[in-house]
């Protein structure tokens, strides 16, 4: 349950997001309006309770959201890699939150920087745009509002090191943020081709919420920085790689590509590193 849930967490401070051993709080916007899920499987079964307006809605994509509705794949005949990554995690699944807005924002964060400052961008929009999160926790707040990421002007974002490319993107995403529930109920293939239609959203941010909002087991981050490399060298050996290097040795996994990407970095496999460590200046900064 945990690692299904972790990934609906941008951050270990993610004030929208609390995940422990054994519960996990999600402060959300649903199509009915806001909510707050609560999830806690301590005793060995999973009990679910939703506060405000999108409590019904919450509760009703429990099953989804878990992975119980991902049925799973045992691959057969693949690479030897994948056949001992798959032995060590046999139950890989993947959940499908529904909330593509959610997972939209930390992802766009995401573009063209490190992790690192992605999650403290996310977490300082929350803090100044993001209000009180329905239900008994006073730590959770809900992301950011539509409306108010919508009218923000791009210096507004320059302080937080969002520069005007993403602020844009960000506006674009809020602007349509009425349309992503409808979106989301359509399946990944169509979702990904409206996606794709929004300013400032490409392939590698289309692949990225497709595994966490939609549960899309094909979805790949193709443009990531690292990706391609894991890959490339968990499959060939090679430290280098390029994305169609990585879609052509994952072809054979058509339909599970994700799976099989997931199961490689569950496994530990890493791209070898070379050079000193280049310090991040934030781009605030530059």
């Amino acid at each position: 349950m945990r690692g299904v849930l972790s990934v609906y967490r941008f951050g270990g401070g993610d004030r929208t997001t609390r995940l422990t051993h054994g519960e996990f709080w999600r402060a959300t916007y649903t199509p009915d309006g806001a909510g707050t899920l609560h999830l806690d499987w301590r005793s060995g079964s999973v009990q679910a309770v939703a506060y405000g307006p999108g409590a019904a809605w919450l509760l009703a994509q429990v099953p989804a959201l878990t992975g119980r509705l991902d049925p799973g794949h045992v691959f057969a005949g693949a690479h030897p890699q994948i056949l001992a990554a798959q032995r060590d995690h046999p139950d890989v699944r993947f959940g499908a939150s529904g909330t593509l807005y959610h997972e939209l924002i930390p992802v766009i964060l995401g573009q063209r920087i490190t992790a690192g400052e992605a999650t403290r961008q996310w977490h300082q929009l929350v803090y100044r745009l993001g209000s009180a999160a329905p239900g008994p926790r006073t730590d959770l707040r809900l992301p950011p509002c539509p409306g108010d990421l919508a009218t923000r002007p791009s210096w507004w974002y320059h302080p937080l090191g969002i520069e005007a490319k993403r602020a844009d993107a960000l506006r674009h995403v809020a602007r349509h943020a009425h349309h992503l529930h409808e979106w989301a109920a359509l399946g990944p293939a169509i979702a990904g081709q409206r996606l794709a239609l929004i300013p400032g959203v490409g392939q590698w941010t289309v692949g990225s919420v497709l595994a966490t909002a939609m549960g899309d087991p094909d979805a790949l981050a193709v443009g990531d920085y690292h990706l391609k490399n894991v890959v490339v060298h968990a499959l060939t050996g090679r430290a280098r790689g390029t994305d169609e290097q990585m879609l052509q040795l994952l072809a054979p996994y058509a339909g599970q590509r994700g799976r099989a990407v997931r199961l490689l970095q569950l496994a530990g496999h890493r791209a070898p590193k070379f050079g000193p460590r280049q310090r991040v200046l934030p781009t605030n900064r530059w």
